[in-house]
């Protein structure tokens, strides 16, 4: 007995090794040394420091540099203001557009559910040159219908570009979030369904009472994936930065991390606003999992 027992946990671990290999080859070795880097800085010896580099302990230096940056901390600010903005709407749209396509019932759902996840399948560089020609004045269409009906309307000013930017997100992500939705929408039995109707319910009645409470976790799933990408926020500014002055190198924090890597040389810090952003996410998913967890615990 104890034998088999043997090898069913040498199977087991078989099994699992290979995963534990490439998860600390391609997750942990790279946050390790992002941590390690974060807490070192580069010096030069030699006349006017010239000569050789090695790096030598730098502490938490790096982390202080990183917090009194403006640029850094306003960009946490900027990227907070969207998520606030951006997630509930696109996660409200998604919902709409799940609860619709899951109650019709004509031939076209399988048609529109493929076009709605459609913007998903679009890289976000090429979604961002895409929206980029639909943003600049002289060749957006939409500028000139604006124009023409007396709107004056610059997408990439200063006070805009943010919002320009959410819009880009919201049409690549609301039918991902939507095709989640739907998949929990079909694992509800039907017999709750006919229950409702037995008893009268309305559609409305139906989609409140039992479809919304019954895909809460898909809701709860996509809104952690939507916190996590906000402060992730990066392609969509890179590619527009050469088309607007209103976002610069800072404009969020991942921007402001690449900036400092490959144009200042500067990777110890940028390293530390790395280590950062990923405490922020950390914080910013848990909080919200714990927020809603006691939400929907039930008093006794």
């Amino acid at each position: 007995m104890s034998g088999r027992r043997g090898r069913g946990a040498r199977a087991a671990a078989g099994f699992v090794l290979p995963f534990l290999a490439l998860f600390a080859l391609c997750y942990l070795a790279p946050v390790c040394y992002a941590v390690w880097t974060s807490l070192h800085r580069t010096v030069r010896t030699g006349p006017l420091g010239l000569g050789r580099q090695h790096e030598v302990f730098a502490g938490l230096a790096n982390y202080g540099h990183a917090l009194a940056d403006d640029r850094f901390l306003a960009g946490f600010g900027r990227v907070l203001l969207f998520g606030a903005v951006q997630i509930p709407l696109m996660t409200a749209l998604a919902t709409v557009l799940a609860l619709l396509l899951d109650s019709a019932a004509a031939r076209w759902v399988a048609f529109f559910r493929g076009a709605f996840f459609l913007p998903y399948g679009v890289p976000g560089v090429i979604a961002s040159i895409l929206w980029g020609f639909l943003y600049v004045p002289g060749l957006s269409p939409l500028v000139r219908i604006a124009q023409a009906v007396g709107w004056d309307v610059d997408f990439l000013s200063r006070g805009g570009v943010l919002w320009a930017l959410a819009n880009i997100v919201t049409w690549q992500f609301t039918g991902y979030t939507m095709l989640v939705l739907i998949a929990q929408l079909k694992s509800v039995p039907g017999e709750l369904y006919e229950a409702a109707r037995i008893d009268g319910a309305s559609g409305w009645q139906v989609a409140r009472h039992i479809k919304l409470p019954l895909i809460r976790p898909a809701l709860v799933l996509t809104t952690v994936f939507s916190i996590i990408g906000t402060l992730q926020l990066f392609a969509e500014p890179m590619v527009l930065r050469p088309l607007t002055s209103s976002i610069d190198s800072g404009y969020t924090p991942n921007l402001h991390a690449y900036s400092e890597a490959f144009v200042g040389g500067n990777t110890h810090r940028a390293a530390a606003e790395a280590v950062l952003l990923a405490l922020v996410a950390c914080a910013a998913s848990f909080g919200f999992l714990r927020l809603v967890g006691g939400r929907g615990r039930e008093p006794r």
